[in-house]
């Protein structure tokens, strides 16, 4: 581990020579790309030279402890020795994270599918609830967040909604929300008090890149239509929404986002290359999920991933199996913690397929 990390540092100082470097500023897209590797890489080095001041310090003390005759020196030396070798150790662990080869597809930006699945009206209200989530959520991080198509439903809530998220490392966050949610609570509409149990679908991709998917024109199918919800008196009477159709694989996206019918047919155009992309994502991370025991990224759409109880007041996550009982923050998009307990548990399988040794 310790050769790697002094080759890490080694590039680390040349990009940072790079960087400084005006000629550098000439082509700006490479340079951004610099400054991020730049950045990731910052940190590993900062973890590595405190890991070198540690142990500098743990080898002072075993001098002190080995050649001082004052006992009470040396005492103080054991003391802050045992307190320095469970530092190294943490650090040591954070250094074996850092160094875990992250997926590529984490930095992307993502389409949000949510859909009402079993439960009827009290599943479109939950779909509702999962949207609001997810979207304060978004806006903690910073990022945007942009409704790219909904089918609203007459009780509240939506039969399904897509929105399009920017920022930075979206998919790697959220990529673990992909699944069946579950809802255990009384309807408004239950007159007797009963739990109703709802469930909804939530699907997480990844954006493709414009150069990752190529579409042939002749393979697409295209409908147009009014769209629904708020927007205005032109957006609801004008046939700018648009629906397309990937005839090879039976593809469908819809975009209503837009007044123009040319940009809704752009941003649907590239919400179908993100769903064809997909498909070879989901195939390398099952490939990577059999070898694992959590499957916490594999985004399994039929797999029941989360409950979430209202009489109990708790969320239980059943990958991981943990549970929360702060409801009401949760679905204001305190979900943070349950998605770093998620990461965490990937993390640990990556480690043990990895060859990072100390």
């Amino acid at each position: 581990m310790f050769s790697q990390l002094e080759n890490l540092k080694g590039k680390f100082m040349e990009l940072g020579k790079t960087l400084s470097d005006p000629a550098a500023m000439a082509d700006m897209k490479r340079y951004a790309q610099l400054n991020k590797e730049y950045r990731e890489l910052e940190k590993v080095v900062n973890m590595y030279e405190q890991y070198q001041m540690v142990q500098g310090n743990i080898d002072t003390n075993k001098q002190i402890i080995n050649t001082e005759s004052d006992e009470e020196f040396r005492d103080l030396a054991k003391n802050d020795l045992a307190q320095l070798e469970t530092e190294k150790e943490k650090i040591e662990e954070n250094l074996k994270q850092l160094l875990v080869p992250k997926e590529p597809e984490d930095e992307r930006n993502v389409l949000l599918e949510i859909r009402a699945g079993t439960g009827g009206d009290e599943a479109c209200i939950f779909v509702g609830d999962l949207t609001r989530m997810y979207t304060r959520y978004c806006e903690t991080l910073g990022w945007q967040v942009v409704t790219a198509s909904a089918s609203d439903s007459d009780t509240g809530g939506y039969k399904e909604i897509v929105m399009e998220i920017t920022g930075e490392n979206v998919y790697g966050k959220l990529k673990f929300e992909s699944g069946v949610h579950r809802v255990q609570r009384i309807p408004l509409t239950e007159a007797k008090g009963r739990v109703h149990t709802s469930a909804v679908t939530v699907a997480v991709l990844p954006e493709a890149d414009e150069v990752e998917v190529y579409i042939n024109p002749a393979d697409i199918h295209m409908d147009v239509f009014r769209a629904s919800g708020a927007g205005g008196q032109h957006v609801n009477r004008t046939e700018s929404a648009v629906r397309l159709t990937h005839l090879p694989t039976n593809t469908i996206v819809a975009c209503q986002q837009e007044r123009s019918q040319h940009k809704n047919r752009e941003h649907a155009m590239k919400m179908l290359k993100t769903k064809i992309y997909e498909s070879a994502v989901r195939k390398h991370e099952d490939e990577i999920a059999a070898r694992r025991k959590t499957l916490v990224s594999t985004g399994d759409r039929s797999a029941k991933i989360r409950t979430y109880n209202y009489p109990q007041g708790r969320i239980t996550d059943h990958r991981i199996n943990v549970s929360v009982y702060h409801l009401d923050a949760f679905m204001n998009g305190e979900i943070g913690e349950m998605i770093d307990g998620l990461a965490v548990a990937e993390q640990t399988e990556k480690l043990k397929d990895s060859n990072v040794m100390v």
